[in-house]
């Protein structure tokens, strides 16, 4: 199996999305955005040139891919206006239970839109072989902690016999120990894990769920080789600092860090811009 980041937020755009190859090409969460405000200012050069350069390169790679995985409806995850979903097989969080408003309204308009021209299924807490891989999927899990009103997401675990990949979409931390207790059940050899959103530290998100976080992913350090954990967390210039014990663990490494490339995290820099 081969495991392809293709961009995140340590890339300079906010986006988990994650090719796999194996018997089957399978692209989770084929999308990229930008945040529309940060230090109450819109998006600045850099950031536009980087996000369209990824989502030519989302274009690429969805286009060429077997299945299409949605972990949830938020546009840095799936993209209603792109057209490679025709004829593909996506298999996505449901839009009707377990969803927030928000959510659910998005995922109306992505099922009116792509139902009829695609295969699309509804995949939570199912299972399904495809090709001699096997692909799970978790019930669906609190994006953030068990107060959200962001909705839930659901994680995507690939098993082709011989590694086993875990993608834990929007789970900022994880926060919620069940969650944490789920990807260590799941045994992955690389899990790929959205960071606590501490650039909310004190606002939206508090010292108290730091701490259960910093805990999980300790836990989950000690069971899993490799964690690449991004999205959230590369927001915030101080992620190192906030989560010094973590990192000192030595296997927690960004996007950027697995594919060989400098951290280029433009939205938290985005003053600087």
């Amino acid at each position: 199996m081969k495991i392809y980041p293709v961009t995140s937020d340590s890339l300079g755009v906010r986006s988990l999305s994650l090719f796999i190859e194996s018997e089957i090409k399978i692209f989770i969460d084929p999308s990229a955005a930008l945040g529309p405000y940060r230090y109450g200012l819109p998006p600045k050069p850099p950031e536009i040139e980087a996000l369209r350069r990824y989502k030519e390169e989302i274009r690429k790679l969805a286009s060429n891919a077997d299945v299409l995985v949605i972990s949830h409806y938020h546009y840095d995850h799936y993209d209603p206006d792109e057209e490679f979903y025709k004829g593909k097989l996506v298999l996505a969080k449901h839009w009707k239970e377990k969803i927030n408003y928000s959510q659910k309204k998005r995922a109306y308009v992505f099922h009116e839109k792509f139902a009829n021209i695609c295969e699309l299924r509804y995949v939570d807490g199912t299972e399904i072989e495809i090709g001699g891989v096997t692909l799970k999927f978790s019930k669906p899990f609190p994006h953030g902690n068990e107060r959200t009103r962001l909705g839930f997401v659901i994680m995507t675990t690939v098993d082709d016999g011989k590694m086993r990949v875990l993608h834990a979409s929007d789970v900022e931390g994880p926060i919620v120990e069940e969650a944490a207790e789920y990807i260590i059940a799941e045994n992955p050899d690389i899990a790929v894990i959205d960071g606590p959103a501490t650039y909310f530290l004190g606002y939206r998100f508090s010292q108290e769920d730091l701490k259960r976080s910093i805990a999980n992913l300790k836990r989950i350090g000690e069971n899993v080789p490799t964690v690449i954990l991004d999205h959230h967390l590369l927001r915030d210039l101080k992620y190192r600092e906030r989560l010094k014990d973590v990192y000192e663990m030595g296997n927690f490494v960004t996007f950027a860090e697995f594919k060989g490339e400098p951290i280029n995290m433009l939205e938290a820099h985005r003053k600087d811009l």
